[in-house]
């Protein structure tokens, strides 16, 4: 038994170091307002780097936050606009007009991949503002991060069958209704910011793991930098995340960890 134990931790050594070597594209950052002067931008950049992070999908509460760190470190940051001027602007971006205003200047003026994180629930999702949002991810092949419920999601569908959506956090979905989503949407994608039940202890629960296989190329990681406190455990959840990715297949494991969304994204 001893020598089964031994030949098994000899295997496992070389996937272990893999993993622990695995680069990471973070697909949920945010450098709001008020993380300038708690991690500065070279600082950012340091710590993205300790990290492992090859590439980053980076928005910001305003934009400001999300050029300066393009401007830091324009090979490593992948800009998308977010919605928000402030962080009020959570529970009110959707009736308000100056919002969108914003953002229309700002793909005007600025070059992104992506419109979002935002949040948007139920109905609201075919609200006038929310579908213009649609509307101009479509007139500027961008696609939409969208931290959002089922209901949401389907009706950005609904209103752009063509579109493309990075759902936030998988929607704190269960497995199941993941499965369900991906397979009725074939633009959904899925990021795993902030979700520890798919790696807990270093171990992929069956039903996620079984999620994974059926859709590969559908999945990345996010620390989600919500609070500026969250940028000093970037390096942290890019080392929880190898762990729980290290017991996957090593092709799965680098589709999740950067290939997805390097895929996705492309460069700009």
């Amino acid at each position: 038994m001893l020598k089964a134990l031994m030949l098994g931790l000899l295997f496992a050594v070389p996937a272990l170091a893999e993993a622990a070597e695995l680069p990471i594209f973070d697909a949920h950052i945010h450098y709001s307002h008020d993380a300038w002067t708690v991690v500065p931008p070279k600082e950012a950049i340091a710590l993205l780097k300790k990290a492992g992070v090859k590439r980053a999908l980076v928005s910001s509460s305003d934009d400001e936050g999300t050029q300066k760190l393009l401007a830091e470190a324009p090979d490593l940051i992948v800009p998308e606009l977010r919605p928000y001027r402030r962080r009020g602007d959570v529970g009110t971006w959707a009736k308000d007009p100056d919002a969108l205003r914003y953002v229309e200047d700002l793909l005007k003026k600025n070059k992104y991949v992506a419109i979002g994180e935002f949040h948007l629930f139920g109905a609201d999702a075919d609200l006038p503002i929310p579908r213009r949002i649609v509307q101009l991810a479509k007139q500027y092949g961008l696609i939409l991060h969208a931290h959002s419920d089922t209901e949401a999601v389907d009706r950005i569908f609904q209103q752009d069958p063509g579109a493309r959506v990075l759902w936030a956090h998988s929607g704190f979905e269960q497995p199941a209704k993941v499965r369900e989503m991906l397979r009725k949407h074939k633009n959904l994608w899925a990021d795993l910011a902030f979700r520890s039940e798919q790696g807990t202890g270093g171990k992929v629960p069956p039903e996620w793991r079984e999620t994974f296989t059926e859709f590969p190329d559908r999945f990345m990681v996010g620390t989600d930098t919500f609070v500026p406190e969250r940028w000093h455990y970037v390096p942290d959840n890019a080392t929880f995340s190898r762990a729980w990715l290290a017991d996957l297949p090593g092709d799965l494991a680098e589709r999740i960890a950067w290939k997805n969304a390097e895929a996705l994204f492309g460069t700009r």
